[in-house]
C-alpha cells in the first residue's frame, strides 16, 4: 500500500481513517486495548513514522490514548457506533510548515517559488514561518509547526548548530523534515541541496586555469554544511594542482557580518600579506557586493588589482559583470524536490532511511563585457 486513492493524500490520513472505522463499529470498551505502532506497520505495511502519525491524528480526536512502552488504549469518550455511522469526510493532503530564515535575494525567493509551486501541484495548504536566522528562533518555529498540527515540515536551517529538542520533538510525533539548501551532519533527516563541494572544487579549478595562483576566501556564514562542503572542494582543487593551502586566504570565518572598520582590516591584512592573493572568492552575492563596496574605500580597482568570483547567486543583484567565474545554484529545483520528497514521506513511498538529494550546480564564466570598478575623487568643474 503506497498511498491513498489518487496518491495525493498523505498514506497517514488512510491508515487513520481505517484504524477509526475499526474503533467506531462498537467492539471496544473504553480503556481496553486497541493496538501499538509495531501492529499498525505489520497490518497496514507502512513505515514506523506512517503508524506514529495515523495513532497521533487518533489522539488528536480524542478516540484513543497512548501510553509510552504500553501500546494504545480506547479512550473514555470514544462512545460505541454502529457500522451505519457515516465516514468522516476525507481530508485533504494536508498543510506544509516552511520555515525560512529571512534572508532577501533571488536565491532565498527562488527555493520558497519551488516550494510554493510544489504544493500548489499536489494540493498541500503552506504555512510560512521565519527562524530569524538563529537556532532559538528555529526551534521556535518548529515547536509552533507541531502545535499547529502540520503535516510536514521544509526546513531551510540557519547559521549553528540546529536544537536537537526541537528536531527530536518533532520526529516523536511522527511529523516528517526534509532540509533544504543545507542538510544535518548530526541528526538523519531527508535533505535537497546543491553539490557545493563541486561548486567549490569548479570555482576553484577555473580560477586556477585563468592563471590564479592565489586566492583569497571571504565568508558569510561559517556553520553550514554548505559553507564546509565549499571550502573542501577549494582545499581539494588547490591540492589537485599542486598550489599550497595557505591559512591567510583559506581560514573559514566570518567577513560578512563583521563591522566596517574590522571588514577592511582584514581585506587589508590579507592584499598587503606576503601571499597576496589576485582574486577573492566570496561566499555569495552579499559578500561579493560588501567586498566590492570595501575595496573601492580602500583604493583598489577591480579586476585591474583584485578580480572577484561568487560561490552562489543568493545576493542583492546580479554581480556577474564583475566576477571572472560565478557557481548558479539550483535553487527553484530545490525547492520543488524537498517538497516532493516530503510528500513521498507522507505517502509512505520514500525508502525507510533519511536521503539525501545532490542536485548539480552551475557555472558562469565571464568571457566580456567586464566592469571595471576604482573609486575615484571627485571635484568642483572647471570654469
Amino acid at each position: 500500500m503506497s498511498s491513498d486513492g489518487d496518491g495525493r493524500s498523505p498514506l497517514y490520513r488512510k491508515v487513520q481513517r481505517d484504524l477509526r472505522a475499526t474503533l467506531l463499529q462498537g467492539d471496544y470498551e473504553p480503556g481496553a486495548f486497541f493496538t501499538t505502532e509495531r501492529d499498525v506497520c505489520e497490518r497496514f505495511g507502512v513505515s514506523t513514522t506512517t503508524a506514529v502519525r495515523a495513532l497521533n491524528e487518533l489522539v488528536a480526536e480524542g478516540l484513543v490514548v497512548r501510553q509510552p512502552g504500553r501500546g494504545t488504549f480506547v479512550a473514555d469518550r470514544a462512545a460505541p457506533r454502529t457500522a451505519e455511522t457515516p465516514a468522516a469526510p476525507t481530508p485533504g493532503p494536508g498543510t506544509v510548515f516552511c520555515v525560512l530564515h529571512g534572508l532577501p535575494g533571488p536565491h532565498v525567493a527562488d527555493v520558497l517559488a519551488g516550494i510554493q509551486t510544489a504544493c500548489g501541484e499536489i494540493g498541500y495548504r503552506l504555512v510560512l514561518a521565519d527562524s530569524g536566522g538563529t537556532p532559538a528562533g528555529e526551534a521556535e518555529a518548529l515547536r509552533q509547526a507541531v502545535a499547529a498540527g502540520a503535516d510536514g515540515v521544509v526546513l531551510y536551517p540557519c547559521d549553528g548548530r540546529s536544537d536537537p529538542t526541537a528536531l527530536d520533538e518533532v520526529h516523536r510525533r511522527g511529523v516528517p523534515i526534509v532540509m533544504v539548501d543545507r542538510y544535518s551532519d548530526e541528526l538523519p533527516t531527508d535533505a535537497v541541496f546543491a553539490d557545493n563541494f563541486l561548486a567549490g572544487h569548479a570555482l576553484t579549478t577555473e580560477l586556477i586555469a585563468r592563471g590564479h595562483a592565489r586566492i583569497g576566501t571571504l565568508w558569510s556564514e561559517t556553520e553550514t554544511t554548505s559553507v564546509r562542503d565549499r571550502l573542501s572542494g577549494h582545499k581539494h582543487a588547490l591540492r589537485e594542482h599542486g598550489l599550497p593551502v595557505l591559512p591567510a586566504l583559506t581560514t573559514l570565518r566570518s567577513y560578512l557580518y563583521l563591522p566596517e572598520t574590522r571588514r577592511r582590516a582584514v581585506l587589508t591584512s590579507m592584499l598587503d600579506g606576503p601571499d597576496r592573493p589576485t582574486v577573492l572568492l566570496c561566499a555569495n552575492g552579499f559578500a561579493l557586493a560588501t567586498a566590492v563596496t570595501d575595496l573601492l574605500a580602500l583604493g583598489v580597482g577591480v579586476p585591474d588589482e583584485v578580480d572577484l568570483a561568487g560561490m552562489d547567486t543568493a545576493g542583492p543583484f546580479d554581480l556577474l559583470p564583475l566576477t571572472a567565474v560565478a557557481a548558479v545554484l539550483p535553487s527553484r529545483e530545490m525547492g520543488r524536490q524537498a517538497v516532493g520528497l516530503l510528500h513521498s514521506r507522507l505517502t509512505g513511498t520514500a525508502e525507510p532511511a533519511p536521503r539525501h538529494v545532490t542536485l548539480p550546480v552551475g557555472i558562469r564564466v565571464r568571457e566580456s563585457s567586464t566592469a571595471h570598478l576604482r573609486a575615484v575623487t571627485t571635484g568642483p568643474v572647471p570654469a
